[in-house]
């Protein structure tokens, strides 16, 4: 289990080329795709790296799959940073592979703070 867990950690590790840009790689096991939940993994760890995750926690996702992805090419990752205030900030991610547009991911952070809870109790 211990291998798998560090076999996932590196594949959604990232390289940092920029200010607000990463890039990620697949991992080579004759995928004619890369897989989906890579990419998200990827694009949500490129935005978590860009707020400070000891105070922001994600808390709502919209993901966009464009095209398929290369798993020969790696994954350049663009991170627009939309918003940052006090109890909110918001990203924007896209993933680009041979200069075009593959997924598209709407990313919003909250602080935590208590609240009304709403969920019904369990049976």
């Amino acid at each position: 289990m211990s291998r798998a867990v560090d076999d996932l950690l590196a594949i959604i590790d990232l390289e940092q080329l920029e200010h607000n840009l990463f890039r990620g790689r697949s991992p080579q096991v004759g995928w004619q795709r890369v897989f989906g939940g890579q990419v998200i993994g990827q694009a949500l760890v490129a935005a978590c790296r860009t707020v400070d995750v000891q105070t922001f926690h994600p808390h709502s996702l919209h993901a966009y799959f464009l095209l398929g992805g290369d798993p020969k090419v790696p994954i350049i990752y663009d991170v627009d940073r939309i918003r940052d205030g006090r109890s909110f900030s918001t990203r924007r991610v896209i993933a680009i592979q041979h200069g075009r547009r593959i997924y598209a991911m709407s990313v919003s952070f909250h602080v935590a703070e208590p609240g009304l809870e709403q969920a019904a109790p369990m049976p």
